[in-house]
C-alpha cells in the first residue's frame, strides 16, 4: 500500500496537533515533516509528543529538510508568506488552510500557483463545502426574486479574524448569482430602509463554538436557511488531509474542496 509522506506546517498549534494525530493513525499517510516558525519554543520538540500522542521520531524544525509528497498548512496568516516560499523552493504541493489573508498574500498565493498545485480553501470542512454548493444553488434560483441575504457565523472567542473566511466566501459566491454589491457588516443606529443589493454579515465570538455558519435567503412571506456547524474541529483536518491526498501528482495550478469532493 502506498504510504503519502505529509508535512505539517504549524504543527505545535491546536489544529497541527491534531493533523498529527490523525495522520499517524491514517494508514495511507504518516507524518514526515514538522515544521514551526523561527524561534518557536517548541522547535526541536518531537511532534507526536506535542500532539500528546507518544514520540514518532519527527522533530518539530523551522524549514523543510526532508522530502514529502505534500504540505498541509494550518497556522498563521503572518506564517503564510513563508510557507509558501518553502514549498515553491522545494516544488511540494501545499494544501493552505490558514484565514485572514491580506490582498497581497492572496496575490502571492496565486503566483505561487503558477508553480506548484495549491488547493486554498477558507474551511476543510467536508460538510461546509456542501453547504457553499447549495447556497450557490439557492442564489441561482432565486435571484431577480428581491431576496435579503444576510450571513450569521459563530466561532470561538480566540479568533482573530472577523468575519470569518468561510462566511466571506458564502458572501462571494452568492454576489456572483444575484449582483449584490453592497457588504455591511453588523448593524448600529437608524439604518434606514434595507437595500436589496447588499449582503449583509453577522460575526459571534463565544466561547470555545468551533464554528457554525447560517445564511438567510429571505423574502416577503417565506425564506431559506443553510446552517452548516461544527461539533467536532477533527473535520478540519480529515478534510485537510483527504485534500492534500487529492493534490498529491496534480499539475501546478490553484484547487478548492470542489474538486476534491467532484462538484
Amino acid at each position: 500500500m502506498t504510504q503519502y509522506c505529509i508535512a505539517v506546517h504549524g504543527a505545535a498549534g491546536r489544529m497541527g496537533q491534531r493533523l498529527v494525530t490523525l495522520i499517524s493513525q491514517d494508514k495511507e499517510a504518516y507524518v514526515g515533516a514538522a515544521i514551526e516558525m523561527p524561534g518557536h519554543l517548541r522547535l526541536g520538540c518531537d511532534a507526536g509528543a506535542i500532539a500528546g500522542i507518544g514520540a514518532i521520531g519527527v522533530p518539530i524544525t523551522e524549514t523543510l529538510s526532508e522530502k514529502v509528497d505534500v504540505v498541509i498548512d494550518f497556522s498563521t496568516a503572518t506564517a503564510v508568506d513563508r510557507v509558501l516560499a518553502i514549498c515553491v523552493m522545494h516544488k511540494v504541493p501545499l494544501v493552505l488552510a490558514t484565514t485572514g489573508l491580506s490582498p497581497q498574500q492572496e496575490l502571492t498565493v496565486r503566483e505561487a500557483s503558477r508553480t506548484i498545485p495549491i488547493l486554498w480553501t477558507p474551511n476543510m470542512g467536508l460538510a461546509v463545502n456542501v453547504a457553499l454548493k447549495l447556497a450557490q444553488v439557492a442564489a441561482k434560483l432565486l435571484a431577480g426574486q428581491h431576496v435579503d441575504v444576510e450571513i450569521l457565523e459563530r466561532h470561538h472567542r480566540y479568533k482573530v479574524d472577523a468575519p470569518s473566511g468561510t462566511a466571506l466566501k458564502f458572501g462571494e459566491i452568492i454576489a456572483n448569482e444575484m449582483g449584490q454589491t453592497k457588504f455591511k457588516h453588523g448593524r448600529e443606529g437608524i439604518t434606514g430602509l434595507r437595500p436589496a443589493d447588499e449582503i449583509c454579515y453577522h460575526a459571534i465570538r463565544i466561547g470555545d463554538n468551533p464554528g457554525e455558519h447560517t445564511i438567510i435567503f429571505s423574502m416577503l412571506g417565506d425564506l431559506i436557511e443553510i446552517t452548516v456547524r461544527v461539533t467536532n474541529r477533527d473535520c478540519y483536518a480529515f478534510g485537510a488531509i483527504a485534500a492534500s491526498k487529492f493534490l498529491i501528482g496534480r499539475a501546478a495550478g490553484l484547487y478548492s474542496m470542489n474538486d476534491v469532493l467532484g462538484i
